[in-house]
């Protein structure tokens, strides 16, 4: 009876052990995405309530314990979302985006287009996503191969590059904000770095795009029954300066006071707190984009609810995606994980930084490669080392390049699970093979570029000095 009795014990402690429960959670999340196919909002809150149940505490309060987790997270970030789904739909309908690919590609001439296209998909796909910049940059793609007979897979995996480095790495994109949020990272701060990783990337990656198109020289293939629309005259398109201050605007007033504070301008700081602040910025670029949706289509106010309320609705599941990732975390908090570190890593060894942030490429890669969706991958990748309590001094630099790391992972592993990858393939009217030798070997090697590139700026500039700025 003695020996069954610890028998049980044994067992009870090794179901409570962090790793135990850090797996159980793992499993349940991806699982119930890859195995159920169900919505990955459900599979994170089921994977909350379980971490939470099998956690230290009463099990009376491990559902409201997940709640209490899930509302916190929607306080911090969901208004910033919601906006920067808005401001997306009105760049997009009131002819805004187009106007800035048509600068790109007027500055830089038909000789440089694949420049212009990626540079196109890099801004763009900061307030607008993914699918949709790839949407409205691909038949343009499609039209310089018209004109030109050549380069057509230049051209769409140039857009690709642009779009998917900034979807990964800078903020409002809601995987980016949520690591943040997530790392206590400054959101100006996490702009700028992620800009600054993201820019020597897309730029090295463009001539890989190169050497895609001449080894395949694919030509563009028509769609069945297409029909090309008419593009809008120039001179029913806003401005380019107003076109491109709803996407700017919050990134300089944002940025702004980030700087204010690491200078110590006390003075500007009480005003760039206000104005920097995130979700009062997003409104004020929201409002910019909404005003040129009705100057420049004229929409009337029930057009332009209609378009905040589609803005609205794809936003929402973001929304409740990432608070329910948020949760997840949380939990895995409480459960303390923070141990697991401490029992594979020895926190003075002069190492320690660079393999962190390794695991957490690859564990991020992993989760892409296991479910298919980037944000759900850094979602739960970040929320399992934020559990883990990382100190800046054990990383050797500040937690920017943790988030930038687990960014550049879930570039990497994108294949048939992936809805990029099926976007990629129908509007590119490319083959499955045809994708996987362009779209998902491109984003290996972005990935890897971008890893290296936070690597070596982990240790040149570790912005410890930053650290709770």
């Amino acid at each position: 009876m003695v020996e069954l009795l610890a028998e049980i014990e044994r067992v009870a402690e090794v179901l409570q052990s962090p790793v135990t429960i850090l797996v159980v959670g793992i499993v349940i999340v991806i699982g119930m995405v890859v195995g159920l196919r169900m919505n990955a909002f459900i599979a994170l809150v089921a994977g909350a309530v379980v971490v939470s149940r099998m956690s230290p505490g009463p099990w009376s309060a491990s559902v409201a314990r997940v709640a209490e987790a899930f509302g916190t997270v929607v306080g911090k970030i969901g208004i910033v979302i919601a906006l920067a789904a808005v401001i997306g739909k009105c760049l997009m309908d009131s002819g805004a985006a187009d106007r800035i690919v048509r600068s790109f590609l007027q500055a830089l001439g038909e000789k440089r287009s694949s420049l212009a296209l990626m540079g196109s998909g890099f801004v763009l796909s900061i307030p607008v996503f993914f699918d949709t910049v790839f949407y409205l940059l691909v038949p343009l793609a499609r039209s310089l191969w018209r004109r030109t007979r050549k380069n057509y897979v230049l051209y769409v995996t140039a857009i690709s590059a642009g779009a998917a480095i900034t979807h990964t790495l800078v903020p409002p994109t809601p995987g980016p904000l949520f690591m943040a949020n997530e790392l206590n990272i400054d959101l100006g701060l996490m702009i700028l770095m992620g800009t600054l990783i993201g820019l020597p990337t897309a730029l090295i990656g463009l001539p890989i795009c190169r050497l895609f198109d001449r080894a395949m020289n694919l030509p563009m293939r028509p769609y069945v029954g297409e029909k090309e629309l008419e593009p809008l005259p120039d001179d029913e398109l806003p401005p380019l300066l107003l076109s491109l201050a709803p996407v700017v605007l919050p990134v300089v007033l944002i940025s702004a006071n980030t700087v204010a504070k690491a200078i110590g301008a006390v003075r500007a700081v009480t005003v760039t707190a206000v104005i920097g602040d995130p979700n009062l910025a997003l409104l004020l670029s929201a409002a910019i984009a909404m005003s040129l949706l009705v100057r420049y289509r004229g929409a009337s106010l029930a057009e332009l609810g209609q378009a905040t309320e589609t803005a609205l609705m794809s936003g929402g599941v973001i929304i409740l995606i990432t608070a329910g990732g948020g949760a997840f975390g949380a939990m895995l908090r409480e459960a303390g994980i923070e141990d697991v570190i401490q029992q594979y890593l020895n926190p003075n060894s002069r190492s320690a930084g660079v393999l962190i942030l390794l695991t957490a490429f690859g564990v991020a890669s992993l989760m892409k490669f296991a479910q298919g969706s980037g944000t759900v991958s850094m979602i739960t990748t970040v929320s399992m080392f934020a559990a883990m309590k990382i100190s800046p001094s054990m990383l050797g630099c500040h937690p920017v390049y943790l988030a930038a790391a687990i960014g550049c992972g879930s570039l990497v592993g994108s294949w048939m699970n992936d809805s990029g990858f099926w976007i990629y393939a129908r509007m590119g009217n490319l083959t499955e093979l045809e994708s996987l030798r362009t779209w998902t070997i491109l984003l290996i090697v972005l990935g890897v570029i971008a890893l290296g590139i936070t690597l070596v700026l982990s240790r040149l500039m570790p912005l410890l000095q930053f650290v709770g700025a």
